[in-house]
C-alpha cells in the first residue's frame, strides 16, 4: 500500500488493517478509510466507466457530491466510495454503465 505515513501537521489515525477485494482481487486496508483511500493505496485509479461514451472515471472530489467514485459495493451499484467507510470483506467492484444489483447483494 502507498500511504502518506508522516504529515507535519495532520495526525493520521487509521482503523485496524483488513483486507477487502477489488474485482475479484484481495487488497488491504484500514477499517473506517474510504472505500477509495484504499484503492488509491492500492494502486487503483480507475473506478467506474461511464454509461453512454464509455470513459474512465476515478477519484475526483473526495466529499460525495460528483458521480466519479460510484462503484458496484457489495452487489450494490452507485455507492459514493469517497464517502463510504470501508468494512472488511467488502466486494468492491468497477462499475461499468449505470450498473446493475447483483443477485446476492445484501
Amino acid at each position: 500500500m502507498n500511504l502518506i505515513e508522516k504529515h507535519p501537521i495532520i495526525d493520521f489515525k487509521h482503523g485496524k488493517k483488513v483486507t477487502f477485494s477489488f474485482d475479484g482481487k484481495e487488497m488491504e486496508g484500514f477499517e473506517g478509510d474510504p472505500i477509495a483511500a484504499a484503492l488509491h493505496a492500492n494502486g487503483v485509479r480507475i473506478y467506474r466507466e461511464t454509461p453512454i461514451k464509455e470513459q474512465t472515471r476515478g477519484f475526483f472530489c473526495a466529499i460525495g457530491k460528483c458521480s466519479s467514485c460510484f462503484m458496484v459495493v457489495d452487489g450494490v451499484p452507485n455507492v459514493r466510495t469517497c464517502v463510504t467507510p470501508l468494512k472488511v470483506g467488502m466486494r468492491v467492484e468497477t462499475q461499468r454503465g449505470k450498473g446493475v444489483i447483483a443477485m446476492d447483494a445484501e
